[in-house]
């Protein structure tokens, strides 16, 4: 069995937590559904297990650790926090930490019904989040740039998913990111990777931002693109009034990558229903309702 088939039960993380942090080993140890590049546990009440599973490398873990509390303090809504590290160990070669619970249910799982709460909330997150960031912040391979460097997997994912007859619509969208003007402001710090499943909700709006493995600097448009991908119909235009720090080239490249996000989600949904590795059967309506959105809401 190599690492990366490891089976993570709640016997293995009971036992790491008795060898690393006995202290914690007699909370409550629960499963938390899903997760991608690493496997969620419920400590107690307000702990979490990360324990890194898909991810090939640490960096990521290691990014939250380093980041994640230099962040935290400034944002107004709740995110995890790292409190315990986990070391590698024979029982289990790979990184893992414990972190602060972010209480709510995940978005994909259920809905916001508080819209211009939600969007008024997101909206002050991101504004405390884009500040410029340190030059010593981490960077990405393959986001964080213009859309036009993000040409060939919008490309993948149109072709991949049955967009139909909304596909020349889509394209317009993305046709008008990418012809927009370039970011000329200073690299910011970005979430990364903003979309249903990486934000939860209490009381019908938003209540915590989560998974920030993905966190860099780059163009705020990365994650303002959670105008459309994340809240409901018709607040896209109370969002960035509340921003208020986007031009309309800004906004053009954060509508055009928020159609990106919305094939991802929806070519994630297809392969969730047909049952192949890595699907998230949940977010492909999620996906097409967002994508209907971007397409009815162009802030025009």
């Amino acid at each position: 069995m190599t690492d990366s088939e490891i089976e993570i039960t709640a016997d293995l993380v009971r036992e790491l937590l008795r060898e690393q942090h006995p202290d914690l080993a007699g909370l409550a140890v629960r499963e938390v559904a899903g997760g991608w590049g690493n496997q969620m546990w419920r400590l107690g009440d307000e702990l979490a297990v990360r324990m890194q599973r898909m991810a090939p490398t640490p960096e990521l873990q290691l990014k939250e650790r380093r980041w994640l509390p230099v962040l935290a303090p400034r944002l107004p809504l709740p995110v995890p926090t790292p409190v315990r590290t986990g070391e590698p160990s024979a029982r289990f070669p790979k990184h893992w930490t414990v972190m602060t619970w972010v209480h709510g249910e995940p978005l994909d799982h259920t809905s916001i019904s508080r819209g211009d709460h939600a969007a008024d909330t997101l909206a002050d997150f991101l504004r405390a989040l884009h500040v410029e960031a340190p030059a010593e912040a981490p960077a990405s391979s393959d986001r964080g740039g213009h859309p036009k460097e993000c040409t060939d997997g919008f490309e993948r994912f149109l072709q991949a998913v049955d967009a139909g007859d909304i596909a020349a619509d889509v394209r317009a969208v993305w046709d008008d990111a990418v012809a927009a003007p370039e970011w000329e402001g200073p690299l910011v710090w970005l979430h990364g990777d903003l979309h249903p499943a990486n934000v939860v909700v209490s009381d019908g709006t938003l209540s915590g931002v989560i998974d920030f493995d993905a966190m860099f600097a780059g163009d705020p448009a990365w994650d303002l693109a959670a105008a459309w991908v994340i809240l409901p119909p018709g607040t896209a235009s109370r969002f960035f009034d509340v921003y208020a720090r986007a031009d309309e080239a800004t906004i053009r490249r954060a509508r055009g990558l928020a159609a990106m996000k919305c094939l991802f989600l929806m070519l994630m949904g297809q392969n969730g229903d047909r049952g192949l590795p890595g699907g998230k059967p949940a977010w492909g309506p999620a996906g097409r309702a967002a994508l209907d959105r971007v397409l009815t809401d162009g802030l025009t």
